[in-house]
């Protein structure tokens, strides 16, 4: 049984300043809570006794800390922000990560989004750089919330290995060692194709609509182009965002 001031609570957390305020966000479905169960601390559930049964030790080890409630699937769905959710709801304690930004990049590969906007494609990125290996991805303050329910459930659960840093984009990079190379994606920039890439660094996204700042552009070393095929034909003005990264990672990865 979950209270009416339960959902109410559950449902104000869809709002930026009350996932900010509390400090938490929410997460649904057996596969996605089940990946961030073991990696973020877990404030309440609230699942149907097919979940619970399945979970008992979980919960039992935990019972002083997690609040639980027995739902219904029709109770489900007055909390949930799915169309049709599926057997578990969970409220996640945000995490507080801290990163040495030119220890991280100049041994690894890192994404930088400067303002991308777009909640889905904003998970879906986080999702790339899981499936490629990246583990930090660094945000300018006007990208969407990864704390989203639209964002989270989106990840597919990436975000338990994805570190998601938000940062004044232009001073962190402008704070990098010189040796760093800052990679963007440019439409008047060099086939990527016929690039030297390095294995590590950052790599800039830029805005759905307007794409890499002016403010950010500056700091970038290599600008990067996929090119369309065939060469010289007409086609559509752009990539959506999220498929551009996809492009890009792949290519560095290939090499």
């Amino acid at each position: 049984m979950i209270s009416k001031n339960r959902i109410k609570y559950v449902r104000s957390l869809e709002m930026k300043k009350y996932r900010k305020a509390e400090g938490v966000f929410v997460a649904e479905g057996h596969k996605l809570v089940g990946d961030l169960l073991g990696v973020f601390e877990c404030k309440y559930l609230a699942a149907t006794s097919e979940w619970l049964s399945v979970h008992e030790a979980w919960i039992e080890q935990r019972k002083n800390r997690v609040e639980v409630d027995e739902v219904t699937e029709e109770e489900l769905r007055r909390v949930s922000f799915q169309e049709a959710p599926q057997q578990v709801l969970a409220v996640f304690r945000q995490p507080n990560y801290e990163v040495d930004v030119n220890e991280v990049v100049s041994r690894q590969l890192c994404l930088a989004l400067d303002d991308v906007q777009n909640p889905g494609n904003l998970g879906t990125i986080v999702r790339l750089a899981d499936w490629f290996g990246i583990e930090h991805i660094f945000c300018s303050k006007g990208c969407a919330d990864i704390y989203n329910p639209k964002t989270v459930q989106a990840t597919m659960g990436a975000m338990a290995r994805v570190k998601v840093h938000y940062v004044d984009l232009p001073q962190m990079l402008h704070g990098l060692v010189e040796d760093i190379p800052v990679y963007g994606t440019f439409l008047d920039g060099d086939n990527m194709y016929q690039k030297e890439l390095e294995n590590r660094g950052v790599i800039v996204m830029g805005n759905e609509g307007k794409g890499v700042s002016k403010e950010v552009e500056a700091f970038v070393t290599e600008r990067l182009y996929i090119p369309n095929y065939p060469v010289g034909r007409e086609t559509s003005e752009s990539l959506n965002v999220a498929i551009a990264t996809a492009i890009v990672c792949a290519e560095f990865r290939r090499r």
